[in-house]
């Protein structure tokens, strides 16, 4: 089934599942069972050691986000499926970025860096390593201006966030 482009919107989808072996593979099974790529994916262990958060960006028309959904809802162990794009979140990325250095441009990445409030990591007579966090935006910035000096590598966590505040009883 082909999905124009323009109906889609970026959803941001928390998933609460019991921590335990395959529940991973059925949630992505289910997405892309479908026909849906996850655009990110991020995993980690809540305050209770038993359950575990699934962090996925998927790229769907509001038809199609609302049906994965309650399909993911009836999947054996998930406990709660929040959209959180229909309410106020902050969401956070991790990158770690090597950028080829020379004698006169070593200044000026340790600048960027720190604008962008990173952390130098790593450094070799050929290269920094630099690590920053931050939203999407933030990343594509700081990407686009160390791209004059040479990346050699990228690599980066999954998204994660979370609600600004709980969402009301209902």
């Amino acid at each position: 089934m082909e999905i124009s482009s323009e109906s889609q919107k970026r959803h941001t989808l928390a998933v609460l599942v019991d921590n335990r072996p395959g529940v991973l593979a059925r949630v992505t099974t289910l997405i892309s069972g479908r026909g849906f790529n996850i655009d990110s994916l991020s995993v980690a262990a809540t305050m209770e050691p038993d359950v575990s958060l699934i962090t996925l960006i998927i790229s769907v028309s509001p038809k199609f986000v609302s049906q994965i959904i309650k399909q993911l809802r009836k999947l054996i162990n998930v406990i709660k499926v929040t959209d959180l794009t229909q309410m106020d979140y902050v969401e956070r990325q991790l990158v770690m970025v090597r950028v080829r250095t020379q004698e006169d441009t070593r200044a000026e990445i340790m600048r960027l860096c720190e604008i962008f409030r990173g952390k130098v990591i790593d450094v070799s007579p050929k290269s920094f390593t630099l690590e920053i966090t931050g939203g999407e935006n933030k990343l594509k910035a700081v990407l686009s201006l160390l791209d004059q000096f040479g990346i050699e590598e990228i690599v980066s966590t999954g998204l994660t966030a979370i609600a600004r505040s709980l969402p009301p009883k209902r």
